[in-house]
């Protein structure tokens, strides 16, 4: 995909710009209904405000509008969700380009740069995201959420998790790579024991955090029965502690968690999501079916920096890359609840941000099952039921639009044509 600068956004935005507190109506050729997966046609969206008002099919259209805008050639849907960016981050194949984007770059450097990459994801038709950490720039989310709010900058509507939460020495930049003598920024939070995990879980939510995220588990290998093992990050008491702060906070916790070992612990501390999972094994899907737990299964990252890790030494990855279908399959086929996040950030933020629902179609679900992850069951997550992933009455004025048929070939969310975020058009390339 060919970002656009901010400049040209900016301009795109002034032009498109259609007043909050007019009547709008929208004119659909076809229109998805993402809770029941039907497929209509000649609907008309009317839009009051930043909310939808009403749809009803076009041809008993008469109500006065201030405007209307004509997608009758186009396929509509809600504007896409992602559970899990980096909007701060810029790809980090290797160690040493995670350590240049901390080390190098100042912070007020990598907002500039996080501000085009907010800018990029509603160009790609994701009006809502979680981002699932700053990794090193501290509380600059929150700060890039409320600039979105006020109408300061351009962007999808975030939830953010601020610093996320590691033990002492588990997670980059480690001490040992350099002299010892100087004292390094870290990717996140460091904490040891209970006490700095409950503290550390007040500190973020004091700062803005919506959702508190740890980092489970680390130093991954495949083991001889095929299945993989981890380290475990936290005693049993810090990572209870963490899920016992969160939610008598009312807040949500998210757990990066490779595999059983952090999956588990995770899940028994109260995490309502699973990111990444790649090695996780039957004990893992039944505890995740039971609970209702969320999974975020960021694939197409995974393949982005197998290759570039396994010349450096590290060949998890690649051996996640095989025997990541089976997983995938076997998850879904148990009903572990699948929510669409991709990890870009983690991936070069110019790549397609819908690429994981090429995989998620490939490996068994329907095209329509697939969009529902960046939905419906994407709002879930979020406990935003009724206010984003469906065009309903009610809900935001959320809107993406496609030329042709995304129910038939899911590629087509990688050339998103228009785009409306509360009521507002950022992207029309209607032809």
């Amino acid at each position: 995909m060919r970002a656009k600068t901010i400049l040209s956004i900016l301009c795109s935005l002034i032009i498109l710009n259609l007043s909050a507190q007019k009547t709008i109506a929208i004119k659909c050729g076809k229109l998805l209904n993402t809770k029941n997966g039907q497929v209509l046609s000649n609907q008309t969206i009317i839009i009051k405000d930043n909310k939808i008002e009403s749809i009803f099919d076009t041809k008993s259209f008469s109500q006065k509008t201030d405007s209307i805008i004509d997608l009758s050639n186009y396929f509509v849907l809600p504007g896409l969700i992602d559970c899990h960016t980096h909007v701060l981050l810029q790809a980090d194949i290797t160690s040493e380009d995670y350590d240049v984007q901390i080390l190098k770059e100042s912070i007020p450097y990598r907002t500039i740069r996080a501000v085009r990459s907010c800018g990029i994801a509603i160009q790609n038709g994701f009006t809502t995201i979680r981002d699932l950490g700053t990794e090193g720039a501290g509380f600059t989310d929150v700060d890039l959420k409320k600039a979105i709010n006020k109408g300061e900058m351009i962007g999808p509507r975030m939830f953010v998790s601020t610093l996320a939460i590691n033990t002492t020495g588990h997670y980059p930049i480690k001490a040992s790579d350099y002299a010892w003598q100087l004292q390094l920024p870290k990717g996140l939070q460091e904490i040891t024991g209970a006490d700095e995990a409950r503290r550390a879980v007040r500190s973020q939510i004091e700062h803005g955090a919506d959702w508190i995220k740890i980092y489970a588990d680390r130093s991954y290998y495949k083991i001889d029965d095929g299945s993989y093992k981890g380290l475990p990050n936290f005693t049993a008491d810090e990572i209870n502690a963490i899920g016992d702060e969160t939610l008598r906070s009312r807040k949500k916790l998210a757990a990066h968690a490779m595999t059983r070992d952090g999956i588990i612990a995770a899940i028994n501390a109260g995490a309502r999501t699973i990111e990444h999972g790649n090695g996780m094994d039957d004990e893992c899907i039944k505890l995740m079916v039971e609970k209702k737990i969320f999974w975020c299964p960021t694939i197409f990252v995974n393949d982005y920096v197998a290759e570039g890790r396994a010349k450096t030494g590290s060949i998890i990855n690649l051996q996640f890359k095989q025997t990541m279908p089976d997983i995938f399959k076997k998850a879904i086929n148990a009903g572990v609840k699948l929510a669409y996040g991709t990890d870009i950030g983690g991936y070069d933020w110019n790549l397609p941000q819908a690429k994981d629902f090429e995989f998620f179609v490939q490996w068994g679900l329907t095209p329509i099952q697939a969009i529902q992850t960046a939905t419906t069951t994407a709002a879930e997550l979020l406990e935003q039921q009724d206010l984003i992933g469906e065009i309903k009455s009610g809900a935001f004025a959320d809107i993406i639009a496609v030329k042709g048929d995304p129910t038939k070939d899911i590629k087509l969310l990688q050339q998103v044509q228009w785009v409306m975020k509360d009521g507002v058009v950022y992207k029309s390339e209607k032809k």
